[in-house]
């Protein structure tokens, strides 16, 4: 699993309130976004990953996040639609993918990439509502010949207790807008999930499947980005402040390595996010 990522950096990061964590007055720190990354990138390449990095697209405040700019599965490349304040990633996204030897296709429909499609054994679970239509479910169920478990997490819901609609894409909002701050892959039989964070139905779709689980609490979900991790299938880079998960996961036998950041969850994306699997 896992075994060539492409990164980029973060020379461009910056919060412009995409995302329900991101609050405009709370900028990251660029150099230390800069050290974060690279200190990213030198534990994948610990957990015997290898590394493909591209410069970050100009003037792209998400460039940072590559798991968004498609999915490189089964020797298929399928792009990502963005929001709006991301459409700039898009062309450049398009060309990096194929000039690493893929055959870029195109939907009509919204969706973000690996962030919100999670490949597992022959299972590929696939969020929906927020970042991604329904119809991409069938659309992928076809393209790559396997079953997809599509799955919905809980929206945002405001003081009134109505579901909030993103100021700028204009879509549903939620905090597990995409599926991999939710749900991770740790070895094609075992997955983590936060079950509090996905709607009742989901949740039994979830119980359902015959993997092995590990439950993730809300607060290390959503306060610790503990789902978005890499795994190897032995190794499992993730952050070092998702203690219980990390001891779930070295009590299946497991390696962790845990590097510090915390400016690249500013922008709602985390170490999953910043790294697209080529496979």
């Amino acid at each position: 699993m896992n075994r060539k990522v492409l990164i980029s950096g973060a020379e461009y990061y910056s919060v412009k309130e995409l995302n329900p964590y991101e609050h405009q007055d709370i900028q990251p720190d660029v150099e230390l976004s800069i050290h974060e990354h690279a200190l990213l990138e030198q534990s994948l390449r610990q957990a015997g990953i290898e590394i493909v990095k591209v410069p970050a697209p100009k003037s792209c405040q998400d460039g940072i996040y590559t798991a968004n700019w498609g999915l490189c599965w089964r020797d298929k490349a399928v792009l990502s639609t963005l929001p709006n304040m991301r459409k700039g990633e898009e062309p450049y996204a398009e060309e990096v993918i194929r000039s690493l030897g893929y055959d870029p296709i195109k939907t009509e429909y919204r969706f973000s990439g690996q962030g919100d499609c999670l490949p597992c054994g022959n299972y590929l679970f696939v969020g929906s509502q927020y970042r991604t239509d329904r119809e991409m479910h069938e659309y992928l169920k076809r393209l790559f010949d396997c079953e997809v478990v599509g799955l919905e997490a809980v929206p945002q819901i405001d003081s009134s207790g109505n579901p909030v609609i993103n100021a700028v894409t204009h879509w549903p909002n939620s905090y597990f807008y995409d599926l991999d701050l939710a749900l991770a892959v740790i070895t094609p039989e075992l997955i983590a999930w936060c079950p509090e964070a996905f709607t009742s139905n989901s949740q039994e779709k979830i119980k359902s499947l015959p993997l092995d689980k590990i439950e993730v609490s809300l607060s290390e979900a959503k306060g610790s980005f503990a789902c978005n991790l890499v795994s190897t299938g032995e190794i499992v880079v993730m952050g070092d402040n998702a203690p219980v998960l990390k001891a779930e996961i070295e009590k299946r036998g497991l390696r962790t390595i845990t590097p510090h950041i915390t400016e690249l969850s500013k922008g709602g994306g985390y170490i999953r996010c910043c790294s697209l699997t080529l496979d």
